[in-house]
C-alpha cells in the first residue's frame, strides 16, 4: 500500500513538472487555441491546481524585476520530495 502511495506522489511529481514546463509555452501566446500542448495544458492544469491554488495564497509571487515569479510549484514539489524521501 505505501509503495502505491509513494508511486502516485512520483506521478504527481511528473504530472507538475509537466504542467510547469508546459506553462512556458502557453503564456508565450504562440500557439493556436486548438493545439494539443493547450489541451494537455489544461488536463494538467485540472490535476495541479487543486494543490498549488491554496499554496499560492499562503505564498505570494516574488517580484523580480517587473515579473511575477510563482514559486507554489516549487514548494510543492519539495514537500511531496520531503515527504518520499521520508515516508516512503
Amino acid at each position: 500500500m505505501l509503495k502505491l502511495i509513494g508511486d502516485l506522489l512520483y506521478l504527481y511529481l511528473l504530472a507538475l513538472l509537466a504542467y510547469s514546463i508546459l506553462s512556458w509555452l502557453t503564456y508565450s501566446g504562440r500557439l493556436s487555441y486548438d493545439s494539443p500542448v493547450l489541451k494537455v495544458h489544461k488536463v494538467l492544469a485540472a490535476i495541479c491546481e487543486p494543490v498549488l491554488r491554496p499554496v499560492r495564497k499562503i505564498i505570494p509571487a516574488v517580484q523580480v524585476g517587473g515579473v511575477g515569479i510563482d514559486l507554489s510549484v516549487l514548494v510543492v514539489f519539495l514537500v511531496i520530495e520531503l515527504l518520499i524521501n521520508t515516508v516512503f
